[in-house]
């Protein structure tokens, strides 16, 4: 595949030649760079030299855009059809078709667009062009190729109505629709930016949606990221100029100040038509979509993060659909998270963030990444990262911390099974919150980092919820779950739809919420907690406090969480923005155990939020009830959303439950649950008799083929230290990078 962009914006083209400087960057931010790039671009007119090259189907608008974009700007328009091919032939596009054929046509036609050249002016190309290889990479040099992407139901209606004769590949046998399917893959190649085209959209509104993207693709200053412990009105010129982008903090994690990274502008918002436009689509599809207004293409452009999307959902996931939504009963739907290789939602950032994270980072450099999890995280992170390029793989190491009696034997035979050449789990003898709070304070130690930076050549970066690389791919199949509820005919869009999650750091429930902010019309969040049930507490009353709690170890223990990471991106939201009042608020959690919110900030929450707890009991109790009923076996963090559900939800919508992990990583307490008993403390037994049961779900590919694989193996057991954890992180990088 042609990678080569010669038009793209200079920070890319900067960071990726900067191997020379690899130690100084880990020390402190290029900045120099961006303002050269904001300088030129302030002496340049948005087209300049440069085409804006419009490529699509047949009957995606491409000619008449072309004119409005043409008259807008005042430039040259060319349309390849009509000002290129028919003049260079002396005959029309349909009668050099039926002249020579399918595959002749398209060997002519790549030859025409090799011989032509122009700057300065906006292109339409034929349909068919962009599957001859050697033209396209000719003509991309030359500018920038929008794509304008139209669903294909939009696409055949009006081909029909235009009794089009002209369309290279159709033919006796291979329908309209196989050929509008066929070519996506070429449109996929090419573009540098996609313009969503929906039924309705009238041609002058394409083309200043045309033109907004040009105008993003240009400037990526419009798309920085600051801390949720920054205040706009506070900032000096220094920490100005000190731009973030979006693969700045892929790579550093979290902020300095000890925050985390939000969008600076938040994040965009698709039209309702632009939503409408997924609905047939497939979820890599969305996913593409939806990543591609989150990401600017100056960190990672459209077609490499295509290449990633790819392959993060396509053969890891078991089931072709990849999130799909099943009905429970009544208006009770299940979002399915876990067909991913470990069996748990985190797969789905998990696959997708580890190459997001190889494209970002300069190409000489070593990364340590550091993760701790209460359960899922671990074996998750561990499979994404052992999958990366071998290239890959020795410049990045991964270091797993979790608490050594906190977890499921299943899941901590799966983080055990997991550890490859460059990853390693590490049991502490604490809980999760022990683990996350060690992770963020060695990441402020700058003593720490600077000495393994100087000494060993190495950085540190986290893969935690708290990296906004984590987020991003969530948002997704909140999206998609609402779309394919509209696609089954369950609802038409634009209908509301309660969503409830299993939460414990918070991270799921912001995605779902980011989702609703980028236009997806859900009506309610709602939070389950398990016993440790202090953001449910907090929801309530607007006061969080930890003061005299203890973490109660539970049936649920991925949701056994006191600290809640991501709350603090939500109440920065909310805030508006007020990075002084969310610094004073976590100060004083850190420092006295609690905090409470305004007024005003607690009402805002609860228009948005709405909380519930469940206890064990009434988990095991959830777990019994649906498989009598349904044959559907629940895993105890989705049985505790179901609870709340039950319990919270008004019956007046559709309601979304989040099905974060499947019933085989907590085999004993659904065995518990099912009444058996006499329960096998080997976890490959335990699964052997689920799968008796003949139960829907099926018992997980990936998780049953890990315990075969490698039993319980080896790791290593630390005390909850800080200066013991650093120990074993410095001894891991001399082992590994050294």
């Amino acid at each position: 595949m042609f990678h080569v962009f010669q038009y793209q914006p200079l920070r890319l083209i900067t960071q990726n030649s900067l191997s020379s400087m690899c130690l100084k960057l880990m020390l402190s931010r290029p900045v120099a760079f961006a303002q050269i790039w904001k300088s030129w671009f302030s002496s340049h007119s948005l087209l300049g030299k440069k085409n804006i090259i419009l490529m699509g189907p047949p009957g995606a608008g491409k000619t008449t855009t072309g004119r409005i974009v043409g008259q807008k700007l005042d430039c040259p328009v060319i349309d390849i059809d009509d000002d290129v091919l028919e003049t260079t032939w002396n005959m029309s596009v349909s009668e050099k078709l039926q002249d020579v054929g399918y595959e002749e046509f398209l060997e002519e036609e790549g030859k025409a667009l090799l011989k032509f050249s122009a700057s300065g002016s906006v292109i339409s190309l034929s349909g068919s062009n962009p599957m001859h290889a050697a033209g396209m990479q000719h003509i991309k040099k030359s500018g920038i190729v929008v794509y304008l992407d139209v669903p294909t139901t939009v696409l055949m209606s009006r081909l029909k109505s235009q009794q089009m004769d002209r369309i290279v590949g159709l033919s006796p046998g291979i329908s309209l629709k196989d050929v509008l399917q066929f070519r996506k893959q070429f449109y996929k190649r090419w573009f540098d930016i996609r313009v969503l085209c929906g039924r309705d959209v009238a041609a002058e509104v394409v083309a200043e949606k045309v033109l907004d993207a040009v105008k993003r693709y240009q400037d990526s200053e419009l798309e920085t990221f600051i801390s949720t412990r920054s205040s706009r009105s506070g900032r000096s010129t220094e920490e100005d100029s000190n731009k973030f982008y979006f693969s700045d903090v892929v790579i550093q994690g979290l902020a300095l100040d000890g925050g985390l990274f939000v969008p600076e502008r938040r994040l965009p918002k698709l039209t309702a038509e632009e939503w409408q436009g997924l609905i047939e689509a497939t979820y890599v599809e969305r996913a593409q979509v939806i990543l591609e207004r989150c990401i600017h293409p100056a960190d990672i452009p459209a077609s490499r993060l295509a290449e990633i999307i790819e392959t993060a959902y396509g053969e890891n996931f078991s089931c072709s659909k990849v999130a799909p939504v099943r009905h429970l009963a009544g208006n009770q739907f299940l979002l399915e998270l876990f067909h991913g290789p470990t069996a748990s939602f985190k797969d789905f950032a998990l696959q997708l963030m580890p190459h997001l994270f190889a494209h970002c980072i300069p190409r000489s450099c070593n990364y340590l990444i550091l993760v701790a999890t209460s359960g899922d995280t671990g074996s998750a992170v561990l499979d994404g990262f052992s999958r990366l390029h071998d290239t890959d793989k020795q410049r990045i190491a991964l270091m797993n911390f979790f608490p050594e009696d906190g977890v499921s034997p299943i899941q901590k035979s799966q983080m055990i099974g997991c550890q490859k050449e460059n990853a390693w789990s590490v049991g502490v003898k604490s809980d999760f919150d022990f683990c996350q709070t060690a992770i963020k304070q060695i990441f402020t130690n700058s003593d720490f980092t600077g000495f393994l930076t100087v000494e060993y050549g190495t950085a540190l970066a986290a893969a935690n919820s708290i990296n906004w690389a984590r987020l991003l791919p969530q948002i997704v199949y909140h999206a998609s779950a609402y779309l394919d509820l509209v696609h089954q005919g369950i609802i038409s869009f634009g209908s509301p739809v309660d969503i409830c999650i299993p939460t414990g750091n918070f991270g799921n429930m912001l995605a779902a919420f980011y989702a609703k902010m980028m236009g997806i019309p859900i009506r309610k969040c709602i939070c389950a907690s398990n016993e440790n049930n202090v953001l449910t507490e907090f929801i309530r009353t607007g006061v969080y406090d930890l003061r005299g709690r203890k973490l109660i170890s539970s049936f649920s223990p991925a949701v056994d969480i006191l600290k809640s990471s991501n709350l603090e991106r939500y109440l920065h939201l909310i805030a508006n923005e007020d990075g002084q009042l969310v610094t004073q608020l976590f100060n004083q959690l850190e420092n006295q155990g609690h905090f409470q919110l305004q007024k005003d900030l607690l009402g805002k929450l609860q228009q948005d939020l709405v909380a519930g707890w469940c206890s064990d009991e009434d988990c095991l109790a959830a777990i019994h009830s649906v498989y009598s009923t349904t044959g559907y076996i629940l895993d105890t963090h989705t049985a505790v959303a179901k609870v709340v559900a039950d319990r919270l939800q008004d019956r007046t919508c559709p309601i979304i439950i989040s099905s974060t992990a499947h019933y085989s990583k907590f085999a004993p307490a659904i065995l518990r649950a099912l009444r058996i008993a006499e329960i096998n403390q080997n976890p490959l037994s335990q699964l052997h008799l689920l799968s008796s049961y003949s139960a829907l779900p099926p018992i997980h590919w990936g998780l049953l083929e890990t315990l075969k694989k490698t039993g319980n193996g080896d790791h290593q057991v630390c005390a909850a230290d800080l200066s013991v954890l650093m120990s074993h992180i410095e001894t891991l990088i001399q082992n590994h990078f050294m």
